[in-house]
């Protein structure tokens, strides 16, 4: 599958599909993360854009914070549901478009941001279009929620029940103290989506920082599967196969004590148009 296709099948038709179980379940971001993104970008009350804005997620903490934001969604119904959460804030725009097709119609931005979102862009064209977007000396802040297992027994007897069904890439297929290191260190996928090297070859952009948040968060049973749930990994499987092991997660999860206890990760990367 192209990328192209990858950025058009999987929001569009995985995600929107459980928009509202997304949005009850998915994890928020830090609002320490939020403050270094602002406190980096100094708006001085510029706009900013959001790609792949999703329910809100980010959008409502930016948004509470009085930026004046255009979030662009790419399904219907999560932008449905995205402006629901946004409703009550006066400078927001909410459109319905994916990053590549959205057309600015002749504005800029201080500041041009993504939340788990970077890695369905087109990597041929994706920094082309942030320095497009962004007017001279605008921010790119992109950012993502990793997790990490605290309970290594856990963690083993979950992956196992993830490789008997075929699934890859959950939220507990890591452990906590991969993320000892720096940001974008922890998995092979972190590593390989990781944006520094990319923006660095570039060369349109500089002052780049990186920065990572952590924090432990605890799951009863019935809102982790919520959670996994709304993970692609989980929506693109045949539906008995996603009842089958979402079954046999909750047995496990109920019998160890009826959650998981997980590192929730907010890495951050920011840089500066030139």
């Amino acid at each position: 599958m192209s990328s192209a296709e990858r950025a058009e099948v999987v929001p569009a038709r995985v995600f929107g599909e459980v928009a509202e179980v997304y949005d009850a379940n998915r994890p928020g971001y830090a609002d320490e993360l939020v403050a270094e993104v602002l406190d980096y970008a100094r708006l001085g009350g510029s706009s900013a854009v959001e790609f792949g804005a999703g329910t809100g997620k980010a959008s409502t903490l930016f948004a509470a914070r009085g930026v004046p934001l255009v979030c662009v969604e790419p399904d219907a119904r999560m932008a449905e549901v995205l402006r629901r959460n946004t409703e009550g804030y006066g400078q927001v725009r909410v459109e319905v478009g994916g990053f590549e097709e959205w057309q600015p119609g002749g504005r800029s931005f201080g500041l041009l941001y993504a939340a788990t979102a970077w890695h369905w862009f087109d990597p041929d064209r994706r920094w082309e279009l942030v320095h497009e977007r962004l007017r001279p000396g605008g921010a790119v802040a992109l950012f993502w929620n990793p997790h990490g297992v605290l309970d290594e027994e856990l963690f083993r007897r979950l992956g196992e029940i993830d490789r008997r069904h075929g699934v890859a890439g959950s939220p507990h297929g890591q452990l906590a103290h991969w993320y000892d290191g720096a940001p974008g260190t922890g998995s092979a996928a972190d590593a390989e989506n990781w944006p520094a090297a990319e923006a660095g070859r570039d060369g349109r952009f500089t002052d780049l920082r990186s920065h990572r948040f952590r924090r432990q968060v605890h799951y009863d049973t019935e809102r982790y599967l919520g959670f996994l749930s709304s993970i692609s990994t989980y929506r693109v499987l045949a539906p008995e196969a996603r009842e089958a092991v979402m079954a046999e997660t909750a047995r496990l999860l109920d019998a160890r004590g009826g959650g998981i206890d997980l590192l929730h990760v907010s890495d951050l990367f920011l840089a500066r148009r030139r």
